[in-house]
């Protein structure tokens, strides 16, 4: 109990700011953000990263799927197929 009550209290703040839900002024940001990307495919400046960036972009879009993916195994209730 002693050595899990510190660790608990840490993840638990870092789960209240890291998986909270956009405030209403983040929103903005995300669609910007968006935009640029886009705009970077389309000038070909995507060509350009780094190993270190392009290793980055591709963690972040793996962790958006796995979390997709996570969600789908909730929804669905179980791993295999739905409840017909």
């Amino acid at each position: 109990l002693a050595y899990s009550k510190p660790r608990l209290a840490t993840f638990w703040y870092y789960a209240k700011v890291e998986l909270a839900p956009p405030t209403p002024a983040e929103i903005p940001r995300a669609v910007d953000s968006m935009k640029a990307m886009v705009r970077a495919f389309q000038s070909g400046r995507l060509a350009q990263l780094t190993v270190k960036e392009a290793l980055r972009n591709g963690l972040v879009a793996t962790e958006v799927l796995m979390w997709f993916y996570i969600g789908e195994i909730i929804g669905k209730g179980g791993l295999i197929g739905y409840n017909v």
